[in-house]
């Protein structure tokens, strides 16, 4: 069995393909959360085979909320994101999260959740060649900082 992760998923563990479009906002960012760790963990573990603990501090620094509300800010200023994917960031950043990142201004947390709700539904709509792109625009912004 080839294909992408999320089919595999589906498949082996019988889900129903629910359009994204029917997921709060916030579901979306915590699936995106998790795949953005996961494609940003697979990179540098791929760059750089080292300490587990080196690993972990290089991937914080880019996961955080400071770094994603970067992403967000040039993906914005460069036109990078369709009209769709622009509401789907805007209904992620706008949504109302009961928590708050501990080391993170409210408006960086928001921009954040916004990136990551845009990430969740690429990759539940199976858009991984966009989802990807994103993701390594955004850490080529952030890492020649």
């Amino acid at each position: 069995m080839e294909g992408s992760i999320l089919s595999n998923i589906r498949e082996r563990f019988e889900l129903k393909d629910i359009e994204p479009e029917h997921y709060s906002p916030l579901a979306l960012a915590f699936i995106g959360d998790s795949v953005f760790d996961l494609v940003v963990k697979t990179v540098l573990v791929e760059k750089a085979n080292c300490p587990a603990n080196v690993l972990h501090r290089k991937t914080s620094g880019i996961v955080k909320a400071q770094s994603q509300a970067e992403m967000a800010q040039w993906f914005l200023n460069n036109d990078m994101l369709s009209e769709e994917e622009q509401g789907i960031y805007r209904r992620g950043r706008n949504a109302k999260s009961p928590t708050t990142a501990k080391n993170a201004s409210v408006s960086d947390y928001r921009m954040a959740t916004g990136v990551e709700a845009l990430i969740g539904y690429l990759y539940l709509k199976d858009r991984t060649e966009r989802l990807v792109e994103l993701i390594k625009a955004g850490m080529d912004k952030i890492t020649e900082l």
